[in-house]
């Protein structure tokens, strides 16, 4: 914690990101300022409200993100890129190989604690802003669900964390330790049930003007969620409920939600915020990112990186126009084998290989290459940015944090596993299988877990769900055992070695630690 803390502490670092993506987002800062002398009105508590906000879209450096080590931790991907040397974050995720001193813990941490941080500066500032009393309101309610938000990707990310519900100063840093996870756990639901409590935070938003920023709608599917993790089931499942609507395959009466019919088109650009996105992470071509500052832009960077190496049509001949990329993330053969006679298969699953023998393609063979891509992720020239900065930094493809297929599957889970209305489970899940098949047919199966653990791989296919949702099952070592996992060690990242020094903190158990 102590380097993060010493770089946090400086309230300017977070007011010089403010320029976010998010659509209802118009704020571009000048200069730096100091924490001591902002929050005088209204717009500069806007302004914190937007730097809470922009670590939604947070990518390292390093080009580490929540994803993309996730996907390569998974049995669907494995790392790939340009050698075993290549982002090695990523790559000893993917083989297990990770120590306290290696790996992409840094930057999760790090991402998660400016959130928490962002967010419990504009909390403890609020009260004393002279504002409209609504409005501080509402501006109180994000900022809760914010960083229940963060605290819970900390706590499942690394299980023995700080909880910290106010301002650090450099002089007591040193001091904070761990909270158990049970204690995370409950302020996470405290600040979830507190924004829904709020009478002026909405149930949606306009899209126009306020795309990607949160409701009363997103706070119900992550409290879902969180419950999910928790195993209460019938708690999960009643939030679910309250997201899905009462009837499975029909918009949401309260809140609009609703499967779109064409899996394929969830991945095009022209099709941000539909009636399907839930809570969805934004991205521009129009951020002018540079080299100098990944953690800057706002560009996609998964697009760049998942595209095939050297990509080239061969003349006179027709095939998508991916972009030359990075080569990370080459889908496993196991997950090909699995989905190839799926109807979501030609929208997951760019079939390089194919392309080449059939003389349409070339590419250059990557890092442990397939021949098989990610064909939802991979950036394309017709989204190629026009304005500043470098173009494979800029690409525009927004991201689902959550959306509704994904909530209808765990709503399903939490009613199977918690003994629930088992039609309604079905329902759930069938409502999703056919939208997949759009043939107008009926597509159920049982009600069973297995199923839901299928349909989820299926549906949910490299968008950073499966290492999570393996871990959350309890069979992560049973599926990953071959590509290194140690059950009882690996469904954590340890404690950064960084955080250690010089501090109270202590490393897990799981990873030679006392905690």
């Amino acid at each position: 914690m102590k380097k993060y803390i010493k770089y946090t502490v400086l309230f300017a670092v977070a007011l010089m990101l403010l320029n976010s993506c998010k659509k209802f987002v118009e704020v571009e800062p000048r200069g730096a300022f100091t924490e001591t002398g902002y929050y005088r009105d209204a717009t500069e508590a806007f302004n914190g409200l937007v730097a809470t906000y922009d670590i939604l879209g947070y990518q390292a450096n390093n080009f580490v993100t929540k994803v993309d080590v996730s996907d390569a931790a998974s049995d669907d991907n494995v790392a790939g890129g340009g050698g075993p040397n290549d982002v090695t974050p990523m790559q000893v995720m993917s083989n297990y190989t990770l120590t306290p001193a290696l790996g992409p813990q840094d930057s999760l941490w790090a991402a998660g604690y400016q959130g928490v941080y962002r967010a419990n500066i504009l909390l403890a500032k609020l009260p004393a802003v002279p504002m409209d009393a609504s409005l501080k309101a509402r501006y109180t309610a994000e900022a809760k669900a914010l960083r229940a938000y963060f605290y819970f990707d900390l706590v499942r990310l690394f299980k023995n964390i700080p909880l910290i519900t106010e301002p650090v100063t450099v002089d007591n840093a040193y001091d904070i330790v761990q909270a158990t996870p049970l204690a995370v756990y409950a302020q996470i639901e405290s600040d979830l049930k507190a924004a829904l409590a709020e009478t002026n935070f909405p149930a949606s938003v306009p899209v126009a003007t306020e795309a990607g920023r949160l409701n009363k709608g997103i706070v119900h599917a992550l409290l879902g969620k969180v419950y999910l993790y928790e195993k209460k089931y019938t708690e999960a499942a009643a939030e679910f409920k309250e997201v899905n609507g009462a009837t499975p395959g029909q918009p949401s009466a309260t809140y609009g939600y609703n499967l779109v019919a064409s899996y394929a088109s969830l991945w095009k650009n022209a099709n941000k915020f539909n009636s399907e996105a839930i809570l969805e992470i934004t991205h521009t071509s129009k951020s002018n990112a540079t080299w100098s500052c990944l953690t800057c832009g706002e560009g996609n960077i998964l697009n760049i990186m998942v595209g095939p190496r050297n990509y080239n049509i061969l003349a006179g001949k027709t095939a998508p126009d991916y972009i030359s990329g990075y080569s990370f993330l080459p889908v496993t053969k196991n997950f090909v084998d699995f989905s190839h006679n799926d109807p979501r298969f030609r929208a997951s699953v760019a079939n390089l290989d194919s392309l080449e023998k059939n003389g349409i393609v070339t590419y250059e063979k990557g890092y442990m290459n397939t021949g098989y891509f990610i064909e939802k992720f991979a950036g394309r020239q017709s989204d190629k940015t026009t304005g500043g900065g470098e173009p494979v930094l800029n690409y525009p493809q927004d991201m689902y944090e959550i959306r509704l297929a994904d909530t209808y599957l765990m709503e399903a889970e939490a009613i199977i596993v918690g003994g629930g209305d088992i039609s309604r489970a079905t329902a759930l899940i069938t409502a999703v299988r056919n939208r997949a098949y759009a043939d107008g047919l009926q597509h159920p199966v049982a009600p069973t877990l297995q199923n839901i653990i299928a349909e989820r791989r299926l549906e949910l296919a490299f968008e950073g769900h499966r290492w999570f949702d393996l871990v959350r099952w309890g069979i992560a070592g049973q599926v990953l055992g071959s590509k290194g996992f140690v059950t009882g060690k690996h469904e954590i990242l340890p404690v950064p070695l960084q955080e250690l020094d010089n501090t109270k903190l202590k490393q897990s158990r799981e990873w030679g630690g006392s905690l």
